[in-house]
């Protein structure tokens, strides 16, 4: 299969959800790298930006180590940030806050493949016509 869609960085600490959502997404003909958490991530890209300019980042709040949020506000310092999803399990009004100011989708867990594939497509779009 042509993954044609652009790119999803998954960042997810749950082994068996990581791997559902992988499979899903590239199923739907994106591109994905994932990884358990915000270091593996920042390690892999060695200090650089992400490795597409048309990327999404789907990335849960809580994770070992540095949060969701503490990731964003690492990749952020980079320079601009890819179209962003964060996902939870424990939502609160706080990380609600939080991600709106991040500019960042927002998703509870559980959620349907269905619901983050059009979420995914929708800010992707959204930032693409930004440019």
């Amino acid at each position: 299969m042509e993954h044609t869609k652009g790119e999803v960085v998954l960042v997810e600490d749950d082994a068996g959800m990581r791997q559902a959502v992988a499979r899903m997404l590239w199923g739907a003909g994106y591109a994905v790298k994932s990884f358990e958490s915000a270091e593996a991530l920042l390690d892999a890209l060695g200090g650089s930006a992400l490795w597409s300019d048309h990327a999404c980042l789907v990335c849960d709040v809580r994770l070992p180590g540095a949060s969701g949020f503490e990731l964003y506000r690492r990749i952020a310092a980079k320079g601009p940030t890819p179209s962003w999803i964060f996902v939870t399990a424990h939502d609160t009004q706080l990380a609600r806050e939080q991600a709106q100011r991040a500019a960042a989708a927002y998703l509870t867990k559980p959620f349907e493949g269905r619901a983050l594939l059009e979420l995914i497509a929708s800010v992707m779009a959204r930032d693409e016509a930004r440019l």
